[in-house]
């Protein structure tokens, strides 16, 4: 048995891709997709038809309505490949407004309900910011589920579990990168620390009861999945589900509950206040999320010019 299904015998495997016709061979469960990876997608030849037939069936509305259709019609393929559910990203220039967060996130919900979907199907992602977080909490209580991104640290996992997300999206690629460009270092396996990052969220939420999925995400290699067997999710690029796909070395959980409750770790009050203070005084965690936002920013400003290059040669 390869990596790839013994890794499932212990947690859910999501595709973290755009690339629809790249999922169905490694039978995920779920896929998410988010700016970066959508704008990556429709410059292939493959996905480009998706993209003119968006703009031609909407070319009387705004750019940034082509976009949420655009965003629906690449969740809806995904959704004839998976079983389970795909994420969708609401606009990274609302991450600090929570009433406009909560609009577009109406909007992509009822965009999937009009073609059929059920909301249990669809997770929209926002951003780990406060502002987010308190989108999240209200349109949970709408029954619109919440993947929540960008997440660095502790601080905004435990604001996350509060506010009733329904899962969060730990990175642990752009942690290892921080520690790596600030260190000069690479560290692997156990001691990685996207890992450890991880690891403590999961034994905090076993701990204290919460019940957000929590699904790592943002890997560079192999060895940083292997060492979150056993988390509740974790999404992969197809690239590293190929190598995972080609390995046959044995593998083995490595997060439990009973870790988690025999953990030192203590609750965290997150109110407002405590929330921002903590994140600013985690200087990776502040910076990875400043610089996520600006990114997928600019990428979702270079999906706006491709519709309207579309739109005037159509």
């Amino acid at each position: 048995m390869n990596q790839l299904e013994q890794l499932k015998q212990f947690t859910t495997v999501v595709a973290d891709t755009g690339d629809f016709q790249s999922i169905e061979a490694y039978t995920p469960r779920d896929a998410t997709t988010n700016p970066s990876l959508i704008l990556k997608a429709v410059q292939k030849a493959e996905y480009q038809p998706l993209l003119i037939d968006a703009v031609r069936r909407h070319a009387n509305k705004s750019t940034d309505e082509i976009i949420d259709h655009l965003l629906v019609d690449f969740g809806l393929k995904i959704l004839q490949v998976v079983p389970g559910r795909v994420s969708t990203e609401t606009d990274a220039r609302l991450s600090f407004d929570t009433e406009a967060t909560i609009n577009k996130g109406r909007k992509l919900i009822q965009l999937y309900e009009a073609k059929g979907i059920p909301r249990e199907r669809i997770l929209i992602k926002i951003a780990s910011t406060w502002e987010g977080i308190r989108a999240a909490e209200v349109l949970e209580k709408e029954g619109i589920h919440c993947n929540m991104t960008l997440l660095f640290c502790l601080p905004q996992a435990a604001a996350c579990a509060e506010a009733g997300a329904q899962l969060i999206s730990p990175f642990v690629g752009r942690i290892y990168d921080w520690f790596k460009k600030q260190t000069g270092q690479e560290i692997f396996g156990a001691d990685d620390p996207g890992v450890l990052s991880v690891k403590k969220i999961y034994n905090y939420y076993r701990k204290f009861g919460y019940t957000t999925e929590i699904m790592g995400a943002s890997f560079r290699n192999t060895s940083q999945i292997l060492e979150l067997a056993g988390c509740d999710l974790l999404t992969i690029s197809p690239e590293l589900l190929q190598k995972l796909s080609e390995a046959q070395t044995q593998i083995h959980a490595k997060l439990n509950k009973e870790n988690a409750m025999a953990s030192d770790l203590s609750r965290l009050n997150i109110d407002e206040k405590h929330f921002r203070y903590l994140l600013n005084e985690d200087a990776m965690a502040s910076e990875k999320l400043a610089e996520g936002i600006r990114l997928f920013c600019a990428d979702t400003v270079k999906l706006e010019h491709l519709i309207a290059q579309n739109v005037r040669q159509n």
